[in-house]
């Protein structure tokens, strides 16, 4: 019984702590702000040189193009 006491309050500083981290993801985007979220350098690929080559290697190994999404592979099937 000693050590219930112990695991509440660290039940309610992980409680806490979780909270408060989760109020801080949730910041808006200003209007003014948007303009720098779409430069191409804010994309997830990056190097738009180095994804066409990591496309054209996939292309080249699969014999497939456009394989580089979800379903499908070189064989046709999904």
């Amino acid at each position: 019984m000693n050590g219930h006491p112990l695991k509440l309050a660290a039940t309610y500083t992980l409680v806490l702590t979780t909270l408060l981290l989760g109020a801080c993801s949730v910041i808006p985007v200003e209007p003014w702000q948007k303009g720098n979220l779409a430069k191409p350098e804010m994309t997830f690929e990056g190097d738009t040189l180095d994804k066409n080559f990591t496309e054209h290697t996939y292309f080249s190994k699969e014999g497939a193009f456009g394989g580089a999404g979800v379903g499908g592979g070189g064989c046709g099937c999904n």
